[in-house]
C-alpha cells in the first residue's frame, strides 16, 4: 500500500523532557532527553515508519498542584523538565523531510504576532509540516510565572484565545499567496496590493500588522486542539483541524466524536475537515501474555504518589486535601476536563479510593490496547469502525523502546490490512491529512459566529 489518501493518520506524541510519570524509569528507556541525539534518533525512527506527525505538548511552569509546591513534581518527574518544543521540533526538522511536526503553545501567555511569525516561518523551513497545538493553559503554576495568582476563569481564557486565533490568522492573511514579485529587473520585490495591514482591536490583544512574513506554504498551519468541556469542543469546531482527546472506553469515545462533528457541521464546516485522533498507549507482545507482562512491568515501576502528582497536575488540584483511601470527591473546576472525566468513568466502574486513582493514573495505558499486534488492529479497526476516530494518536509508555515495538510489530499488520502506507507522498502536513488548504480570509469563517451551541 502506498497512498497516502487511504492511510489512516498515526501521530506520535511525545514529551520534549522525560515521557510520562514512570516512563523513565523503564529499563528500556533512554535518559539523554537533554540532548539533541536523543531526538534527532526518534525523529529519524518515525519518519522511517512514515508516521504522520509528531506531537510535543508543553506546559510553562513547573507543576505545583500537589501540597502547593514543586518538590513532588521534581521528586517524581511528573510533568517536569519541560524543553521548548518549538526548539526541539526545530532540531527534528533538520534530520527529516516529510513528518509533521506540531508544539503545543499557549494562547494565554503568547502574542498573536509573535505566535504569527514563529509557525510561519517555521512552516516555510519544513516545506509546510508545521502544527500548533492551541491549548489556553490550565495550570495555576503557569499564571504565577507571568506575573498572575491564578489563571484566569474558563471562559475568559478562551474569550482571549478566540480573539488571540481571530489576530494571527489575519496575520498569516495579511500578505496574498502572489504577494512576492522578486522582479530583479525592475526592482520590484513585492505586490503592495496583495499586503494588507490588520488593524485587529479585541478586548485582549491587538495587532496592526501586516506580519512580517510572507503567507506560509500551507496557508495556515494545521490547527490542533484538545479541549473537552463544552466552551472547548465549541472552541475546536470552529477553529481546528485535528482534535487531540482521551477516552477511558468506546462509548465514550463515540459520543464525543458523534457531539464534536455535530458542532462542526452547525457551524458550517465540512466534518470531514476535522480530525479526531484519540490518544492510545499501545502495550504490544508476540503474544497476549507477553503483552500482559510487560503492561504489569510497567504498571509496577509507578509509585502511587508520583501517580498522585500526574494527576493534580493535570487537573490543577491539590489532592493532598482529601482522604487518600476515601473516594475522589466531586471537583466543581479542573484543568484537564477530559482526564478528569476518564478518572471518575473508570474510579466509579472499579470502586478505586485517591491513593488507588493515583497508581492506575500513573501507569494508565490509554484506549485498552494491550495485546498481539493483531488484536491491538482488531481494537483499532473497531474504534474506526464505530465512529470513534479518524486515526490515532501513539502514546508510548517509555523512549523510544515503546515506539519501536510499536513501529517493528504493530505497522507491519496495519499495511498488511490495508490501514497505512508504506511511503510518503508529496506535500503539507495538511495534504497528509487530507484537509484542505485554507483560502485567504478562512479566518472569517472560522471566527466565533453570533450563534452558540448548547452547553
Amino acid at each position: 500500500m502506498t497512498s497516502a489518501s487511504r492511510s489512516i493518520p498515526l501521530a506520535a506524541f511525545m514529551n520534549a523532557g522525560p515521557q510520562g510519570t514512570a516512563g523513565w524509569r523503564h529499563p528500556d528507556a533512554a535518559s539523554d532527553f537533554l540532548s539533541a541525539d536523543y531526538y534527532r534518533r526518534i525523529a529519524r525512527r518515525l519518519e522511517e515508519a512514515c508516521f504522520d506527525m509528531v506531537f510535543i505538548p508543553d506546559a510553562l511552569s513547573v507543576p505545583r498542584s500537589l501540597g502547593g509546591t514543586f518538590l513532588p513534581a521534581v521528586r517524581w518527574g511528573a510533568g517536569t523538565p519541560r524543553l521548548d518544543p518549538m526548539t526541539v521540533l526545530g532540531v527534528m526538522a533538520g534530520v527529516t523531510r516529510h513528518i509533521g511536526l506540531a508544539a503545543t503553545v499557549s494562547t494565554g501567555y503568547n502574542e498573536p504576532y509573535n505566535l504569527a511569525r514563529s509557525f510561519a516561518t517555521f512552516d516555510h523551513m519544513t516545506n509546510g509540516r508545521a502544527g500548533w497545538n492551541v491549548v489556553t493553559s490550565f495550570q495555576d503554576a503557569e499564571a504565577r510565572n507571568f506575573g498572575q495568582e491564578r489563571l484566569p476563569p474558563r471562559h475568559e481564557r478562551y474569550e482571549r484565545a478566540e480573539e488571540v486565533l481571530t489576530a494571527t490568522t489575519r496575520l498569516w492573511d495579511s500578505w496574498g499567496d502572489e504577494a512576492l514579485i522578486l522582479d530583479k529587473e525592475s526592482g520590484r520585490f513585492g505586490d503592495v496590493e496583495q499586503v494588507s495591514a490588520v488593524d485587529y482591536q479585541g478586548a485582549h490583544v491587538a495587532t496592526a500588522g501586516p506580519l512580517g512574513v510572507p503567507r506560509c506554504p500551507q496557508g495556515y498551519p494545521v490547527i490542533i486542539q484538545a479541549g473537552s468541556s463544552p466552551a472547548g469542543r465549541d472552541f475546536a469546531a470552529r477553529w481546528a483541524d485535528v482534535v487531540f482527546c482521551s477516552h477511558e472506553s468506546l462509548d465514550s469515545a463515540v459520543d464525543f466524536y458523534a457531539d464534536l462533528k455535530a458542532r462542526v457541521s452547525r457551524h458550517g464546516r465540512d466534518p470531514d475537515q476535522l480530525k479526531i485522533l484519540p490518544a492510545t498507549t499501545p502495550v504490544v507482545g508476540a503474544t497476549w501474555d507477553d503483552a500482559l507482562a510487560k503492561h504489569r512491568a510497567f504498571e509496577a515501576l509507578v509509585v502511587p504518589e508520583a501517580g498522585l502528582s500526574r494527576l493534580a497536575y493535570h487537573v490543577n488540584v491539590d489532592l493532598t486535601q482529601y482522604d487518600l483511601d476515601g473516594p475522589l470527591p466531586t471537583l466543581d473546576e479542573v484543568g484537564v476536563e477530559g482526564h478528569y472525566r476518564e478518572v471518575v468513568e473508570f474510579a466509579a466502574r472499579e470502586n478505586l479510593t485517591v491513593r488507588d486513582i493515583g497508581r492506575w493514573y500513573g501507569a494508565r495505558t490509554e484506549g485498552e490496547m494491550i495485546g498481539t499486534p493483531a488484536q491491538i488492529v482488531d481494537r483499532m479497526e473497531e474504534w474506526i469502525a464505530s465512529g470513534a476516530a479518524d486515526g490515532f494518536m501513539i502514546q508510548p509508555t517509555h523512549l523510544p523502546g515503546a515506539f519501536d515495538d510499536f513501529i517493528d510489530m504493530v505497522v507491519p499488520e496495519l499495511r498488511a490490512r490495508g490501514l497505512f502506507k508504506s511511503a510518503y507522498e508529496a506535500g503539507t502536513l495538511r495534504d497528509a491529512l487530507g484537509l484542505a488548504r485554507p483560502e485567504r480570509g478562512a479566518w472569517q469563517m472560522r471566527a466565533r459566529m453570533t450563534d452558540t451551541l448548547d452547553a
